[in-house]
């Protein structure tokens, strides 16, 4: 179990709830999120402020972010 803060009443108050797993980060949501992508491939969603349309399973996957490395120099 784990306590988590929830925000209540536009968010001017918060109160601490229980949750048994948390599955909204890490490889087990990616897992989750990827069956969820493709049991519901067929739905178009809209796209570009309701512009455009596509089908969820013609949306690409995404690309891994790169390393947190400085690539900058500090010139004084």
């Amino acid at each position: 179990m784990v306590k988590v803060k929830v925000r209540t009443g536009r968010g001017t108050g918060t109160i601490e709830v229980d949750v048994g797993d948390l599955k909204f980060s890490g490889e087990e949501f990616k897992k989750i999120q990827a069956d969820r992508k493709k049991a519901a491939g067929g739905r178009t969603v809209s796209t570009g402020r309701g512009t455009g349309r596509r089908k969820l399973s013609d949306t690409p996957e995404p690309k891994a972010r790169p390393a947190n490395k400085a690539k900058t120099k500090h010139i004084r």
